[in-house]
């Protein structure tokens, strides 16, 4: 009988393999990645996995998913963060409506936010036509 080479190379899809009992393992790693993936990219992770699971494979197996998830999450807080500035300057929400009317202030500030927060989850997580 042959023995088997420890370490080989499949030419065809480029990846190098391991003997592990009598199977070939590939030998795969997978990019660091540090950044984290926040709460948009946890629900848009969730979403793929249910609506999506050819792709959501995909991007596990390229090593690509929580690259992906992250920039994800830092698009929709940048976005977030600017549709709240626009929303409070097209209503008129400043700070010295804070310092004379906190109660208002907070009111108006939580109503911008949750409509700011619907904008991300149709367009970027949830990837529906805004309303």
């Amino acid at each position: 009988m042959e023995k088997l080479k420890k370490h080989i190379y499949d030419e065809h899809n480029g990846l190098y393999y391991t003997l592990v009992g009598d199977y070939y393992i590939p030998d795969l790693e997978l990019p660091e990645e540090t950044r984290p993936i926040g709460i948009w990219g946890r629900m848009q992770k969730d979403y793929l996995e249910q609506y999506y699971p050819t792709l959501y494979n995909d991007l596990i197996l390229s090593g690509r998913l929580w690259t992906y998830l992250a920039d994800l999450n830092e698009q929709a807080q940048n976005q977030l963060e600017c549709i709240i500035g626009q929303l409070k300057e097209a209503e008129g929400i400043t700070e010295e409506l804070k310092t004379q009317d906190e109660m208002s202030w907070v009111s108006a500030m939580n109503s911008i936010r949750s409509r700011a927060e619907e904008i991300i989850l149709r367009e970027l997580i949830y990837e529906e036509d805004a309303v």
